[in-house]
């Protein structure tokens, strides 16, 4: 399916979704650190920029998204009513990579 907007739309609309500072990853710091666990964020050292990077621990922590993911059952998941193939197409991928870097690396 070609794309409905130009590449430069089509970039400043990209350039406009959030990946840090999300209702979820806010969600998710704010209860860490209430319960006494400090952390670094988005560590532009680590592969994958971790959201949260907890030194002591050595541990990472990546807060995915509902919509992206397509999560079953996620209370964010709603498939989009416009071009409904092309996104499920698109997700359904992404699914399937991550399926197989989980299985690969495991």
């Amino acid at each position: 399916m070609a794309d409905v907007h130009d590449k430069k739309t089509r970039s400043y609309n990209m350039s406009m979704i959030r990946s840090k500072g999300t209702k979820p990853e806010i969600m998710v710091r704010k209860f860490l650190f209430g319960n006494g666990f400090r952390y670094k964020l988005h560590d532009k050292m680590l592969p994958g920029k971790p959201d949260l990077v907890f030194p002591k621990y050595k541990t990472v922590v990546f807060i995915h998204g509902c919509f992206w993911h397509g999560h079953d059952g996620g209370k964010y998941f709603v498939v989009p009513k416009t071009h409904t193939q092309w996104w499920l197409e698109k997700i359904n991928r992404r699914k399937e990579k991550n399926i197989f870097k989980t299985s690969k690396t495991a």
